[in-house]
């Protein structure tokens, strides 16, 4: 399932959370999660409004707690120590790093030294955290965005005046498509750049879909220029769409060899979509290895800078490229195994293939001492048997 943020009148935290919950997160299940980080001393309140004759929601984070500044090791602290999924923690750290960067650079400081103020309180925490816990919820597996409109003019900050956009969201937004719109307000906060820098694999036109549901959440001010929403579109691809992706390469014949396996590690984590190890010969007819990565436009530069810190390589080549891909949702499946994660892919013919999880398989063939082959064969032959058992479910 994909997520489209149509930024038409730009991005901030509670707009985003809003068009989440308007496209059917439950907001007890919301609060009830939050709470489990634990973060304490707020209420969420969600209401209807009417914007230009669309309907949409606005959520108001109401602080109980008068701590309004954290700084970025104890956000971390707070997220890596609590009871979420390992994927919440991981996306909801990513986008805290893109925001911490992107302060360091502005104030010149070390990434660990940065405090946050007016995106460090609870309500920032509400809105990243509960944006990541809301696209789990939806099943969403795949971020795209529009362009990126700003506004212009100045806002007051701790700092004193800056201007608009603010220095922070626009380091977060470097290398990403934005328009001027001539609109004298702040049309993108540095929360709302982090949250779609961090997620979105493109920013682009609207890919070939198909629309399932729409959800729209409201900005605080009410602009006379345009309405003030952000527009989120769940949809599932056709099948036939293509996609840009960056190919960064380097070809490296001085390392030690133990060292590849950490490199593939900290790529994936920096959101590599894949990485390979070719073996080349190089000049003077010396052995090698290219290291080649996948990944989307706005990761480019973190794997660039990754390969370059933890490799002997003195020099990065990139290119852009388009993909096909065909349409996966995940799904649970029940299993001699018990209810297990799978992937279903659907080919443009319309026919389904169930293909089962390599770390499920793994787990399973661990606990009950089986051939890991025995595992895969047993779920795909119990899959195509059970066909029509199959259910989506978010996962």
């Amino acid at each position: 399932m994909l997520a489209y943020f149509d930024c038409f009148c730009g991005i901030s935290g509670d707009m985003t959370l809003a068009a989440l919950v308007d496209l059917g997160v439950p907001v007890d299940w919301l609060t009830h999660q939050l709470c489990r980080m634990p973060l304490v001393g707020f209420d969420l309140t969600v209401k209807p409004l009417t914007r230009n004759g669309i309907q949409a929601k606005i959520v108001q984070v109401d602080i109980k707690d008068d701590r309004i500044s954290r700084d970025y090791a104890e956000i971390q602290n707070l997220i890596q120590n609590s009871n979420l999924s390992d994927r919440v923690k991981r996306k909801s750290l990513a986008i805290f790093e893109t925001l911490a960067e992107a302060e360091a650079a502005v104030h010149g400081c070390p990434t660990e030294k940065v405090h946050f103020h007016e995106i460090g309180g609870i309500d920032a925490l509400v809105d990243i955290i509960g944006t990541v816990l809301c696209l789990e919820y939806l099943g969403i597996q795949a971020v795209r965005s529009s362009k990126i409109p700003l506004g212009s003019g100045f806002v007051s900050s701790r700092h004193g005046t800056i201007p608009i956009p603010a220095p922070a969201t626009l380091e977060i937004l470097k290398n990403i498509p934005v328009y001027g719109t001539g609109v004298d307000h702040e049309l993108v906060t540095p929360t709302g750049a982090a949250i779609v820098a961090t997620l979105a694999e493109s920013f682009d036109c609207p890919p070939e879909m198909i629309i399932k549901k729409t959800g729209y959440g409201a900005g605080t001010r009410d602009l006379e220029e345009m309405p003030n929403l952000l527009r989120i579109i769940v949809a599932t691809l056709s099948g036939k769409e293509t996609n840009p992706i960056v190919v960064v390469e380097t070809c490296i014949d001085d390392m030690n060899p133990e060292i590849f396996g950490f490199v593939m590690d900290r790529l994936f984590e920096d959101g590599a979509l894949d990485v390979y190890w070719i073996p080349v010969f190089m000049k003077k007819n010396r052995p090698g290895t290219m290291v080649q990565v996948l990944c989307s436009q706005n990761r480019r530069d973190a794997i660039i800078d990754r390969l370059v810190t933890e490799t002997t390589s003195i020099g990065i080549r990139y290119h852009d490229v388009h993909r096909r891909i065909l349409q996966r949702d995940p799904i649970e499946i029940e299993t001699t195994f018990g209810t297990i994660r799978v992937k279903r892919i659907t080919y443009p013919g319309g026919n389904v293939r169930i293909v089962p999880e390599y770390e499920v398989c793994k787990k399973i063939a661990y606990e009950n001492d089986l051939p890991i082959r025995t595992v895969y064969d047993t779920i795909t032959q119990e899959a195509a048997v059970k066909h029509s058992k199959v259910f989506s479910k978010s996962v």
